[in-house]
């Protein structure tokens, strides 16, 4: 099975989804099937990493033709990147249905179903054109979770992220035919797998910056960067909890993960030459977004701008040009994933106990629902890279990157990870540790149950297991890194 171990995970989910369509009405069924599902592709993913040999490169590959006339082909693998990107997103699945067990119709976890395919068939793509369809696979059904169980003004919310993310989309596919065109000009052959695609040299130096920043475009906005965050806010604030938790923890990295998979390798001398400008545009997106979260009320749309701040700093270790920034970079994803993942999910059942969605309505929670307050302490803690946590070692090694990279970048990036912290503090005492103003309606709030704890469990297990033992992770990726900058950018690791 091996061989094939890579597409039982990604089309497993899809399979069971259509046949629960025509089997059962049963949403407890179809919820517990959906569970069962997606607790054994943890359990193959397990199995891969253990098998996986970090110095052996590209992994478990099946490469055969799709579309055999244009070059097309079903090629999947993965290397020690996308590897933790699959661990993280096997783990964070299945423990994130416990926190969403109850209240919701078959539509939803069929949806879910359907994302998780799509978000594999993503991560583990090597044909652009297969990683281009994967791309919009994994779309559809959290555009469909918004518009049908969002909240306000949900389908002009809808359609709002669906242009923008319809518009990136577009600009990457025209620069993937292009690419295949010149491919099949130059060697006489079609093709579009990404290490064939690399091997191009016939394109003009501009159009090789139009074509980079065409796979940008796509890119920045799904993490986002500034200035193409602007749909993040109001679908963050009015999407229900799952389609948030999908947006924020995994499909935002996907945008990073697919810079490193197919940019830098495709386009290498325009990633290292303007890298200095993305840097310093990651650095002021962290700025930015720090400031604008201080200064809402809504807790929603403050975790959208945190995020997007934690995702812009990700952006600046990504194009630091050295082990330490992109290492840490790739760290600070499976971090941010856990942290952001399980704080979305944490004020979704805020939100639904209270009814309050702003922080000024809110206090007296952790009377009320201590260990719910402890979870989202330890979250809080780790988001802001607290030592001990794995927020702090990804922070740090981003830091040191950059700084590496250029001293005056390392010092402005030190200093606005306080932004971080200072709004996540602020909003920690104010909305759950201090009491309730004299007045204030009753506070309906009950504690995490069972099942929600144990489903939160493996990601306290992380937090404090990464921050103190990085290495048993690093380990796996730091090869691929090294590849990238010694083979493909000819540039010196530094470690």
């Amino acid at each position: 099975m091996s061989s094939d171990i890579l597409s039982f995970i990604i089309f497993l989910p899809a399979v069971v989804a259509f046949g629960l369509m025509i089997t059962t009405r049963d949403v407890n069924t179809i919820r517990n099937i959906a569970f069962l599902t997606t607790s054994v592709i943890l359990a193959l993913v397990l199995k891969i990493y253990i098998e996986f040999v970090p110095s052996a490169g590209m992994q478990f590959v099946t490469n055969v033709p799709w579309i055999e006339t244009y070059g097309i082909n079903y090629y999947v693998g993965l290397d020690g990147f996308s590897l933790t990107i699959l661990l993280m997103i096997a783990i964070l699945i299945p423990t994130s249905y416990l926190l969403l067990w109850e209240g919701k119709t078959k539509g939803y976890w069929i949806n879910m179903l359907l994302v998780q395919t799509g978000v594999t068939g993503t991560l583990l793509s090597l044909d652009v054109v297969l990683f281009y369809f994967f791309w919009e696979v994994m779309l559809l059904p959290v555009f469909l979770l918004i518009g049908l169980y969002g909240f306000g003004d949900k389908v002009f919310t809808t359609i709002k992220v669906t242009v923008y993310t319809m518009v990136g989309s577009l600009l990457m596919f025209i620069a993937i035919l292009y690419l295949g065109v010149a491919y099949h000009t130059e060697f006489g052959v079609w093709s579009f797998a990404y290490d064939k695609l690399m091997q191009i040299t016939t394109i003009p130096y501009d159009t090789r910056v139009w074509l980079f920043l065409a796979f940008l475009a796509a890119f920045a906005i799904k993490i986002p960067i500034f200035p193409l965050h602007t749909w993040i806010m109001e679908t963050y604030k009015n999407a229900p909890t799952g389609a948030v938790f999908l947006l924020s923890s995994i499909m935002a990295k996907l945008g990073v993960y697919a810079i490193v998979r197919f940019m830098i390798p495709i386009f290498p001398d325009i990633y290292a030459e303007f890298s200095t400008w993305f840097v310093a545009i990651g650095l002021f997106g962290l700025i930015y977004f720090g400031i604008a979260a201080l200064m809402q009320d809504d807790i929603k749309r403050m975790f959208a701008y945190s995020s997007a701040s934690h995702l812009s700093f990700i952006s600046a270790g990504i194009f630091s040009l050295n082990s330490y920034g992109i290492n840490g970079a790739l760290y600070l994803i499976i971090a941010h994933a856990i942290a952001t993942g399980a704080l979305f999910l944490l004020v979704g059942l805020m939100q639904e106990q209270t009814g309050f969605k702003t922080i000024k309505d809110l206090g007296g929670i952790a009377k009320k629902a201590p260990i719910f307050t402890f979870i989202f302490a330890i979250m809080l803690f780790a988001n802001v890279g607290l030592p001990g946590t794995n927020g702090f070692v990804s922070e740090l090694l981003i830091i040191f990157g950059i700084y590496e990279f250029n001293h005056t970048l390392g010092y402005i990036g030190a200093l606005t990870v306080i932004i971080g912290a200072a709004y996540m503090l602020w909003m920690f005492q104010r909305a759950i540790l201090q009491d309730r103003p004299e007045g204030a309606a009753e506070l309906t709030m009950r504690d995490l149950k069972v099942k929600e704890i144990i489903g939160l469990i493996p990601w306290v297990i992380l937090v404090f297991l990464m921050g103190l033992y990085p290495e048993i992770f690093i380990n796996k990726f730091e090869p691929t890194v090294t590849h990238y900058l010694n083979d493909i950018l000819h540039i010196g690791a530094s470690k």
